[in-house]
């Protein structure tokens, strides 16, 4: 069975380029769509998803950035799914592909079942080693292409806001200096944004209901989706 798994972390996103690029190299997988706006780790169908999995099933991503947030967290994953015989397939880092270490490990010295063993396991441990280390700088790598979009998003947002542009409205709404100040704080305090703030302490320091927070919070988003 081919699967392709598709994630973002925040409703503001769009996940149709991560569908259509797995699509057009595999158009019958079946797909596992991922939204979620928690903690990092809060991947409910991803951690439903993997029990089922069986030795020779693949699973595709647009990219290894959309596995897991974090390369320790990623490569653990990606560590269980290889000892367990399923083939994982990233489209925009196919040099960490599961065939790639399978091909290597397989030319390894079979073992002879002498002292030399101990070599010929050690070799192995090493290709596993080297596996994991360069898997783990495509997971930073892919996570740092991400970080630095949203980073030039942000700087994008508050250019824009410097310039007197208005942010994710029509033309010719009058914003008011309150939402105005309201977007600002957003921009430099919510976490989505890289602040310090939650969204529900940040709204207190603002002072507007929950539903003007967010739907503020969505028009300085909407440019990412």
């Amino acid at each position: 069975m081919i699967y392709g798994y598709a994630r973002i972390s925040s409703k503001f996103q769009n996940i149709d380029r991560q569908v259509r690029n797995i699509k057009a190299v595999y158009p019958d997988a079946r797909m596992i769509i991922e939204v979620y706006t928690g903690r990092m780790q809060d991947r409910p169908k991803w951690v439903r998803f993997l029990p089922t999995l069986k030795p020779h099933d693949k699973v595709v991503f647009d990219s290894v950035s959309r596995m897991s947030r974090t390369s320790d967290e990623g490569f653990a994953d990606y560590k269980e799914l290889y000892q367990r015989d399923v083939e994982l397939e990233f489209l925009n880092e196919p040099q960490i592909n599961t065939a790639v270490y399978r091909e290597a490990l397989q030319v390894s010295i079979p073992m002879t079942g002498t002292d030399a063993d101990l070599i010929l396991r050690g070799v192995e441990q090493y290709l596993m080693k080297l596996a994991e280390k360069q898997i783990k700088i495509a997971f930073d790598q892919a996570q740092k292409e991400v970080d630095d979009l949203r980073q030039r998003t942000i700087e994008g947002l508050e250019t824009a806001r410097l310039s007197g542009k208005q942010l994710g409205r029509p033309r010719g709404r009058y914003i008011t200096e309150k939402e105005r100040k309201a977007k600002n704080i957003i921009l430099k305090r919510d976490k989505l944004f890289g602040g310090d703030l939650r969204p529900s302490d940040c709204m207190k320091v603002i002072g507007i209901s929950r539903s003007t927070y967010y739907k503020y919070r969505n028009d300085l988003f909407k440019k990412e989706a």
